[in-house]
């Protein structure tokens, strides 16, 4: 083989490895959190589930980060309100120190949160082989946009494969972390 041959397949190598340095964040998804700078995300066709290809989400450094990056998307909230939503995919880990998870937030009115769940007390750690996980919310009168994605904390990586966002039936219980107030006062003698 030449030198020439030689030298064209090492360059065509290290450019396929410089691409995935920079390589993009999926279609119709965009990176946010405290600290998105520290993470990176694209498509992983190495890692694909059910002969998909797989969505990544890493910390770029293998120190740990000063916050989170989650890989997310959002969109109006009109025709669920009343409705009962689930985010859910199958998600696997390798090597995430602090946790990652799916996360889901029901907004109404600018800095109005009306549900919440990000799977922070149910997490993601270690490693892990793939496994469903899901967040189910209510969307309530007055809601205006739903925000939903993969989060991670900390270094390590993420993977989210065959995403899917659907409504369903109320029989089944949300994962909602904002507590609705009770119907009315409760113990007001101190007797329990």
């Amino acid at each position: 083989m030449s030198k020439i041959v030689k030298s064209l397949i090492g360059l065509a190598a290290l450019a396929a490895g410089s691409l995935a340095l920079y390589a993009e964040v999926p279609k119709g998804w965009f990176m946010a959190g405290s600290k998105p700078t520290e993470y990176e995300s694209s498509v992983d066709t190495g890692n694909a589930y059910a002969g998909q290809p797989s969505a990544y989400l890493r910390s770029k450094k293998p120190e740990v980060p000063e916050g989170f990056g989650t890989l997310m998307q959002n969109f109006s909230a009109e025709q669920y309100v009343g409705k009962r939503v689930r985010f859910s995919a199958f998600v696997k880990s390798e090597n995430i120190e602090r946790w990652a998870g799916l996360w889901m937030r029901v907004d109404g009115k600018p800095g109005q949160t009306l549900s919440f769940d990000n799977m922070q007390d149910r997490p993601i750690k270690g490693t892990s082989a793939w496994r469903n996980c899901e967040v189910v919310l209510d969307v309530p009168a007055g809601a205006l946009g739903i925000y939903f994605g993969i989060l991670l904390d900390g270094p390590g990586t993420v993977w989210m494969n065959s995403a899917k966002f659907e409504e369903v039936a109320t029989s089944i219980p949300t994962t909602d972390k904002i507590k609705s107030p009770a119907p009315g006062p409760t113990n007001l003698g101190f007797d329990k």
